[in-house]
């Protein structure tokens, strides 16, 4: 077993006593989670403005078909 583990199997037992079982919280685990999360799409959406102000599209214009000439009438 390693030092770790024996650590953790000592603090749990404690641990159980001082919280209420009934309330999560998603404590400071969560939180970096969180902003981890929150980072990542914050610098995503940055590098997707920059990479959308490079494009440049111009659409092709319509071909305008061909008008057909009208029969004359007798």
């Amino acid at each position: 077993m390693s030092a770790t583990q024996a650590a953790l199997t000592q603090l749990l037992p404690l641990a159980g006593d001082t919280f209420d079982k009934n309330k999560v919280t998603p404590g400071i685990l969560g939180f970096i989670v969180f902003a981890a999360l929150a980072l990542g799409v914050w610098a995503l959406m940055k590098s997707m403005n920059r990479h959308m102000g490079r494009v440049d599209f111009e659409e092709a214009p319509d071909p305008t078909p061909a008008s057909p000439e009208p029969k004359p009438t007798n």
